[in-house]
């Protein structure tokens, strides 16, 4: 979907014991459970971390894939130079030297993370760089014991992936409800780098309505939680014990960006699992075609807002849902069904909820009026069959990469006169060397500015692409063999 938006982990111990004084104008602080309980998140408890880590922590799994030939393992990497800036990127789909127990010689892997189990009968929640175009997945418990995964369904746009494991009696996670995660509030995330143990790091989250500095297409929460390897799926706990976001994106590149960590909504998860367990299908996010930004007091005045709220369009892609529907660049998008729209992010979050597939009613403001119109989701892989995934299930998908189109202040600071920006690479596209930040020009002589331009050649090609990309104002070709 073409959708661009501009725009101390330390805790307080006086703020979180029990009797502290309030600060003036604030409620106060509840005195902490003694004990974990299953409770709903209106009556959060407030639970230690170390109670957290003790009944979760089994929940949270190691998730090891392998290409052909290569089989899975679940033993401890080899260190990685802690100066090197693409460390971060390394498990993203990028080869890994690993060494087993008696020091036999390395083997390449095609990646690892974590994941957490949400059923009793094995179902397990990750991200899709993960476990996306690999032919083994090797599920491995804190218990030491192993399992062959199968990949259910790995979507690439929400980057959420659903692995089944064929085991009883499991342990699992309990899931919250991400909507109302506030700013400020302490978390902690649950890694399984290798399996037999767990990595624990907790923060704060810092935004929960952030979208990446690279234009990524869906708004992540932002927080601060320190970064481990291979962490990435793994979960994301509030207070209460319930898990509220999936461990994702780090940007660890640049000096600005440093040590930022991501975390998927949960409920943007669940509805995937959700509609998987029920229906065995999955509407993806549909392909909208819209780029918009956040109102500010400015703007709101200028466009005749009485408020600065709703998603104003900067954008529409020719030939997708939004273009066909009428709507233009000005309008201000404020409600998506009977869901307010305060801000750009909101409106990605309402295309990818599921169960807005099919026709949607966008209320707008044009030219100072409001209108309502109809509009189809866009959905580009309706009703997909989710059985076992093959390495080459979407023409995309076999260049292993996570792209959006150039806005057009991108395209003016780069110079460029069309192309997409690289989000984030796997498969493929790792194994070349291609890296986030990355523009790519063209592919196989053509010139390229969409993702359905991408998908579109990739799937008439044969194994071998070659990507014009353009990086830090240098140009080369880079081939990419295809699986």
């Amino acid at each position: 979907m073409a959708f661009a938006v501009s725009g101390c982990s330390c805790m307080h111990a006086t703020a979180l014991a029990a009797g502290a004084a309030p600060a003036p104008g604030m409620p106060p602080s509840p005195a902490p459970a003694r004990e974990m309980r299953a409770t709903s998140v209106n009556a959060a408890a407030q639970v230690d971390f170390p109670t957290l880590v003790e009944r979760y922590g089994p929940a949270v799994v190691n998730i090891s894939t392998a290409g052909p030939d290569q089989p899975a393992s679940a033993q401890a990497p080899t260190p990685i130079d802690p100066d090197d800036p693409f460390t971060a990127f390394f498990r993203r789909g990028a080869p890994a030297t690993w060494t087993d127990a008696q020091n036999s010689p390395p083997r390449a892997i095609s990646g690892s993370g974590s994941g957490f189990i949400v059923s009793p009968d094995g179902f397990i929640l990750t991200t899709a760089h993960v476990v996306d175009s690999v032919d083994e997945v090797t599920v491995t418990l804190t218990d030491k014991r192993q399992f062959k995964g199968k990949v259910l369904v790995a979507d690439l746009q929400n980057d959420v992936a659903v692995i089944k494991i064929e085991a009883a009696r499991l342990p699992v996670v309990k899931l919250g409800d991400s909507s109302r995660v506030r700013v400020g509030e302490p978390v902690l995330t649950i890694g399984a780098p290798y399996g037999f143990d767990n990595t624990v790091t907790n923060g704060i989250v810092s935004s929960t309505a952030h979208v990446t500095p690279n234009g990524a297409n869906f708004p992540f929460y932002q927080t601060d939680v320190s970064i481990n390897p291979d962490n990435s799926g793994g979960p994301i706990f509030n207070r209460a014990g319930e898990v509220v976001g999936i461990h994702e994106q780090i940007y660890a590149d640049t000096e600005r960006y440093q040590s930022l960590t991501f975390a998927i909504p949960i409920n943007l998860a669940n509805k995937v699992r959700a509609q998987l367990r029920t229906q065995r299908k999955m509407v993806s996010r549909g392909d909208f075609g819209v780029e918009a930004q956040d109102v500010d007091p400015g703007l709101a005045g200028a466009f005749g807002l009485q408020q600065a709220a709703g998603a104003l369009v900067t954008a529409i892609e020719p030939g997708t849902p939004a273009a066909t529907s009428g709507l233009k660049p000005g309008d201000v998008i404020v409600q998506v069904g009977d869901q307010p729209i305060d801000r750009a992010a909101d409106l990605v979050d309402r295309l990818a909820d599921p169960q807005t597939g099919g026709k949607m009613a966008l209320k707008l403001i044009r030219n100072r009026r409001p209108m309502t119109i109809v509009v189809g989701s866009g959905a580009s892989a309706a009703d997909e069959d989710l059985g076992p995934r093959q390495s080459d299930a979407g023409a995309g998908d076999r260049l292993g990469l996570v792209a959006h189109p150039m806005t057009a202040a991108e395209l003016r600071a780069t110079g460029v006169a069309r192309g997409l920006i690289v989000d984030g690479v796997f498969g493929a596209a790792a194994n070349a060397g291609i890296q986030p930040g990355d523009i790519i020009l063209s592919l196989n002589g053509t010139p390229v500015s969409s993702q359905r331009e991408v998908a579109a050649l990739a799937a008439k090609a044969g194994r071998e692409v070659a990507l014009l990309i353009q990086r830090d104002n240098a140009r080369s070709f880079v081939s990419l063999e295809l699986r």
